[in-house]
């Protein structure tokens, strides 16, 4: 039986529940570790930081049973399929987000280098070769695997492109204040940061200027908006129609420039040595279209999002990282 701050926890929207940003004490002890350590030691002290977090951090065992639970009969591999069900699923699950928040810091903090990413479709040829040319780029992403580290990258102009890319993150910033504050102090140069939750006409302009600009403007589009409840596509997912924001695939069309899907995720989610894989996939939507063509054009986005982020899910279930019900059409 749920207590009541639990009840109440789990009715609220993913955005204003307990637990959902890492406090600002945390990662400042993180930094003062990673400036002082090897990333290798914070690789293994994410592993009994995992573990504490497993055993004292209810919801997040909960959310994440349900998870695993929920993509276990659609998983590929047996092997994989079979940690899924099992009881210790919940910890490897942490423990890999742990080391994720450890990849972000070594991203940010300019030691992750690009030979440990191995792209593996040929569409980052014509990502680059946009960029190359100057054409600003829309990239979809999600918080399956580790995408965050691209943006770290970027900040170092570490894409293997000769210009330099300006680099614009569309996110909740109520979620990812004290991440952000970290990442600031720890990166100067850290990309330029619009909050989701300000979005309007103002901001659909700027977005448009620094796309024009040849820049690369990214949003994750696996969370939805608090405000826009109502406007919710439901798109079939790991076997139930889950909701995914209409919003920011509309903006997506709105841009009328290139638009990718992007996904980077570790080989092994609990190496301490780890690589990572990279999938790029282009949209091919047409960018020209009417107002009435501009909406089934970002339902169809929607749903190409969904369908990739289903199929890596399927493959690498433990790289999820929406401790949250997903499926809930209040959250």
């Amino acid at each position: 039986m749920k207590n009541s701050d639990d009840a109440q926890n789990t009715n609220l929207h993913w955005s204003q529940q307990k637990e959902q940003a890492v406090g600002y004490w945390q990662i400042k002890l993180l930094l003062i570790l990673f400036r002082l350590f090897p990333i290798i030691i914070l690789r293994i002290l994410a592993f009994p930081v995992g573990f504490f977090y497993f055993l004292f951090s209810k919801k997040a065992r909960t959310e994440s049973k349900r998870f695993l639970k929920k993509a276990a009969p659609f998983v590929n591999d047996p092997v994989m399929a079979k940690k899924c069900r099992s009881p210790l699923g919940p910890l490897r699950h942490i423990i890999s987000f742990s080391l994720t928040v450890v990849g972000k810091i070594e991203s940010w903090g300019g030691k992750l280098q690009l030979n440990k990413f191995t792209y593996q479709d040929g569409d980052i040829f014509g990502l680059r070769g946009d960029l190359e040319s100057g054409k600003g780029v829309f990239l979809i992403t999600s918080h399956l695997g580790t995408v965050e580290l691209l943006r770290g990258l970027a900040s170092f102009n570490r894409i293997s492109v000769s210009l330099k890319v300006p680099f614009t993150a569309v996110l909740d910033t109520n979620v990812t204040r004290n991440f952000t504050r970290m990442m600031r102090e720890l990166n100067p140069d850290f990309v330029d940061i619009i909050s989701v939750n300000e979005i309007g006409p103002d901001t659909a302009i700027l977005l448009e200027e620094r796309l024009a600009a040849g820049g690369i403007v990214t949003i994750a589009a696996d969370r939805t908006d608090a405000n826009r409840a109502e406007k919710n596509l439901l798109i079939p997912f790991l076997g139930e129609e889950a909701p995914f924001s209409s919003g920011v695939f509309y903006m997506a069309a709105l841009m009328k420039a290139p638009i990718y899907f992007m996904f980077a995720m570790r080989r092994g989610d609990l190496s301490i040595r780890p690589e990572y894989d990279v999938y790029v996939h282009k949209s091919t939507l047409p960018l020209e279209c009417s107002r009435k063509e501009r909406f089934q054009k970002s339902a169809d986005l929607a749903a190409a999002f969904a369908a990739l982020l289903e199929s890596y899910c399927k493959e690498r279930p433990f790289q999820w990282y929406n401790f949250y019900d997903f499926w809930s059409k209040e959250v």
